[in-house]
């Protein structure tokens, strides 16, 4: 029973240092929520979300991403895809399904010497390119592979 009052005050105790801190101004949850390209993910085209996320819309072709998706996807709805960067200097990997109605589907924002990997499922409304676009060393490069969708996940 002694056990459970110190475990109740504990908790008021914080609840209450976190209310006045947010009244006082010292806490506000803008701090605690990440940064959201709202423009980049409302966009309806590669080039305008890349001008979101980037401020610029070109990308270099490259060799060193592949990009593992089935080359057939049985259900558009969760496409399994993982995309390998074998660069130097990456800062961010984002993923784009060219032909759904908004095209980019995530960016990942990675660590200074994080290995270049990332893995996601993505919906797909039908058959399309998926493109990995990778910023590294302050340029971005693009790779791009085909999945056939035979049921859509977007609305097909």
């Amino acid at each position: 029973m002694n056990t459970k009052r110190r475990i109740f005050l504990k908790s008021t105790l914080a609840g209450s240092a976190i209310a006045v801190a947010v009244g006082a101004g010292l806490l506000s949850p803008r701090q605690v929520l990440a940064a959201w390209p709202k423009d980049a993910f409302e966009a309806k085209n590669i080039a305008a979300s890349l001008k979101g996320i980037y401020n610029a819309d070109m990308t270099t072709p490259s060799s060193d991403i592949e990009i593992k998706a089935p080359d057939i996807a049985e259900n558009g709805a969760v496409v399994p895809v993982t995309v390998n960067a074998g660069m130097k200097g990456i800062e961010s990997i984002s993923l784009f399904v060219e032909q759904n109605g908004t095209p980019l589907i995530a960016v990942f924002n990675l660590a200074p010497n994080a290995i270049g990997t990332v893995s996601t499922r993505v919906k797909m409304g039908k058959t399309s390119n998926v493109v990995a676009v990778v910023k590294a060393g302050g340029t971005m490069y693009a790779g791009r592979k085909e999945v056939k969708v035979t049921i859509g996940g977007c609305g097909g």
